[in-house]
């Protein structure tokens, strides 16, 4: 989803005039030449942050993230355009385990599909996907632990080797870098990040993505996990049905990739324009594939209908993709469940 570039550049506020002054000075001086309302907001946050009287615990933790995330930032640009696929899953698993074996094939079939792999840089699955990726497809996003090694299992090159302090700048940037999520079985982390990557979604705070939840043969982690999520939470009402079918539980690698397509084949992404969403397509829908959308998915408008669009004025502005074609509506916000289930069915 593209941020939007082109804005007036507002006054700093932090509070003391001459401070205000000096920022705005540092962004004329600064040599930026776009998003300049932006770093004029970030500069006069952390003037005020220093200002209210922060410790240094607390601005050392801000100072280490903002590092870390302005780092990743710069090692994934040059990769930009290249669809990434997460791969997540227990550090503890051996080779010649069914689900080492398999993470392999997965790495190479989704190199073999022009994905980059991204994987959190350890031993187990995560060395065993960038095994079957290649070098040359793989990212290690690494975190500093006592208890396990994390630092790319020697195979990624230093330059896609991205180091984290904190799990939750980490975090952010598997979720801001991935277009798509591959789960093996694991422990407490691998649930920690399936639970994270799923409220998300949920909440519409990431956009709409595929998630494939992977057990080898035989193996029935995933099935007994959504036994737990339908019996316990389902059946509570503590989540909504449609919440249960943001995931692909499979063994087959062939399936996992396949699914990972079909959500890509005509979905393209998606932003906000005031309270319109607009939904990028890779090629335009048919009369008849449009009505059968609004006729399945009338649940998730609030007001009129979905629509085809031009792309609209901020778009515009900000040259934010302009060539693709574009479907819009207002959107019931309650509803991302089946926000993803809409953008599921466009590729089928």
């Amino acid at each position: 989803m593209s941020e939007q570039r082109h804005r007036r550049n507002p006054p700093p506020r932090t509070g003391d005039p001459t401070a205000d002054a000096a920022v705005r000075d540092l962004v004329a001086v600064s040599g930026v030449q776009s998003d300049n309302d932006l770093l004029t907001e970030m500069l006069g946050n952390v003037v005020r942050l220093c200002r209210d009287g922060a410790d240094r615990g607390e601005l050392k933790l801000i100072s280490l993230a903002l590092r870390d995330l302005r780092r990743a930032s710069a090692q994934f640009k040059p990769y930009i355009g290249q669809p990434k696929c997460s791969v997540f899953g227990s550090a503890r698993t051996k080779p010649g385990e069914p689900a080492y074996t398999a993470a392999v094939e997965l790495g190479a079939a989704l190199a073999a599909d022009d994905w980059m792999v991204i994987t959190g840089g350890g031993p187990g699955i995560m060395t065993a996907a960038v095994e079957g990726a290649g070098a040359d497809n793989s990212f290690g996003v690494t975190i500093r632990l006592p208890f396990e090694p994390m630092e790319g299992g020697g195979i990624v090159p230093d330059e896609r080797l991205v180091r984290f302090r904190h799990f939750f700048s980490r975090k952010l940037t598997f979720m801001r870098q991935s277009a798509a999520y591959v789960v093996f079985p694991g422990g407490y982390g691998t649930l920690d990040e399936t639970f994270e990557l799923l409220t998300l979604i949920q909440t519409g705070k990431v956009t709409p993505a595929p998630v494939v939840l992977f057990e080898p043969d035989g193996d029935g982690y995933w099935k007994r996990w959504r036994d737990f999520i339908e019996y316990e939470l389902e059946d509570a009402s503590l989540i909504s049905p449609d919440d249960v079918d943001l995931v692909f539980i499979t063994s087959s690698v062939a399936d996992a990739v396949r699914y990972l397509d079909e959500f890509y084949r005509v979905y393209h992404s998606m932003r906000w324009v005031g309270d319109q969403l607009v939904i990028r397509l890779r090629r335009q829908l048919t009369d008849e594939e449009l009505a059968a959308v609004n006729r399945e998915y009338a649940d998730l408008v609030v007001d009129g209908a979905i629509e085809r669009c031009d792309p609209l004025a901020p778009e515009v502005d900000d040259a934010d993709l302009l060539h693709l074609p574009r479907l819009v509506m207002k959107f019931d916000q309650r509803s991302f469940g089946r926000l993803h289930q809409m953008v599921r069915s466009l590729g089928r």
